[in-house]
């Protein structure tokens, strides 16, 4: 497939990401000799206020509350799809129907049915298509990655991926799409977090051989906004047990999504542990890197880090990195891999590696409903 040097893109869905994405395209012009220009050039959304706010978009010439329209134009190359996950199905397909070349947000569908419908689809189009996880761009993440592969760990002892979010503690906080197994699907906190606990894992080839999941639903109610109350059924928090091979070794590895991890934000964190080394990065603290190294005497060492970037930036290395960051190198990685000009750094997340997750998360609730492991072929 033959690629321009402009990547024209339209989004489905204005609300938080899709107005992330408007401003990394906006700050394109940072990444430094980067092959691909991006434009973004039509905007979907049902809201009248969040279509808006990308009026501010000089580049934007197409303001829809279609989606099917905005993918019949055929100055838009790339859509960006981020709506709730029981439209991801219809719309994926729609988007991949009509020709075009999609990034997905998680989780790929509302649950294992629809990513395989949508995987299917993928393979069927033959169209370019990736999944959203901005964590793993960060410095502190591919650091980490590095180490994993560079043969300082030993013998691996575990592994333990996480991310948690702390704002549904507040009983009082209303009710929203994501806390209705109409709306997020069963999976609930998997489905919504667990794209970022997997992707580095399944990069790396840890497949989980089986899983035992302990999941907790804290309120089972919340306002609804209109003065009553509203059903909350899915999942908040999440703890997956797994065991993945690691050369003849199988290995521990925990992942845990949580929305109720007391005192946390936005936290994602990775946690490497072997004989003979380790490493452990989270965001909490995004400068610094721990690395174990184990000698005569044991030390765990703090290393300060700076903007080192998988896609270089204009942006000066002795400064930290933060989520817009991160975002940015996300769709870079997307826009460079589409062009053919990844050059075995780390990319997006394959529509392999969503199903993988999405067998995962499905084991998962079988797991805990029969109170058993689930043996898993990925």
């Amino acid at each position: 497939m033959g690629m321009s040097s402009k990547m024209r893109v339209g989004i489905i869905g204005g609300g938080l990401m899709g107005r992330e994405a408007a401003s990394a395209f906006a700050r394109w012009f940072v990444l430094e000799k980067f092959p691909v220009q991006v434009e973004l050039v039509a905007v979907c959304d049902l809201q009248d206020s969040l279509l808006e706010w990308f009026r501010k978009v000089p580049t934007v010439k197409h303001f829809l509350k279609d989606h099917r329209q905005l993918i019949a134009l055929p100055d838009v190359d790339v859509v960006y799809v981020a709506v709730p996950h029981n439209l991801h199905e219809r719309i994926y397909l729609d988007v991949l129907e009509a020709g075009k070349d999609l990034l997905a947000e998680k989780p790929f569908g509302i649950d294992l049915a629809a990513a395989q419908s949508i995987s299917d689809a993928a393979t069927r189009s033959n169209r370019f298509v990736r999944c959203s996880s901005e964590f793993p761009f960060l410095p502190g993440a591919q650091r980490a990655i590095q180490f994993a592969q560079s043969g300082k760990v030993g013998k691996f002892l575990e592994i333990r991926s996480c991310f948690w979010h702390s704002s549904d503690l507040d009983p009082s906080k209303p009710v929203n799409w994501k806390r209705q197994n109409k709306t997020c699907g069963e999976i609930g906190v998997m489905g919504d977090l667990g794209m970022h606990v997997v992707h580095i894992p399944l990069r790396l080839g840890w497949k989980p051989l089986r899983v035992y999941a302990q999941l907790q639903k804290i309120y089972n109610q919340r306002p609804d906004g209109k003065g009553g109350m509203a059903v909350c059924d899915t999942w908040d928090n999440a703890l997956l047990h797994t065991e993945v091979k690691i050369g003849d070794e199988e290995v521990p590895m925990r992942l845990e999504t949580k929305r109720m991890a007391p005192g946390e934000t936005n936290t994602w964190s990775l946690e490497i542990l072997g004989t003979e080394g380790g490493v452990s990065f989270s965001t909490k603290n995004p400068k610094t890197l721990w690395v174990f190294d184990r000698q005569k005497e044991q030390i765990w060492q703090r290393i300060d880090l700076g903007h080192q970037m998988v896609f270089p930036t204009i942006t000066g290395g002795i400064f930290e990195a933060g989520f817009p960051d991160c975002f940015l190198q996300m769709w870079a990685a997307y826009a460079a891999e589409r062009a053919g000009h990844l050059d075995g750094r780390f990319g997006c997340v394959t529509p392999a590696e969503a199903l993988a997750s999405h067998l995962l998360f499905d084991a998962a609730l079988k797991s805990f409903k029969e109170k058993s492991v689930i043996h898993l072929s990925l």
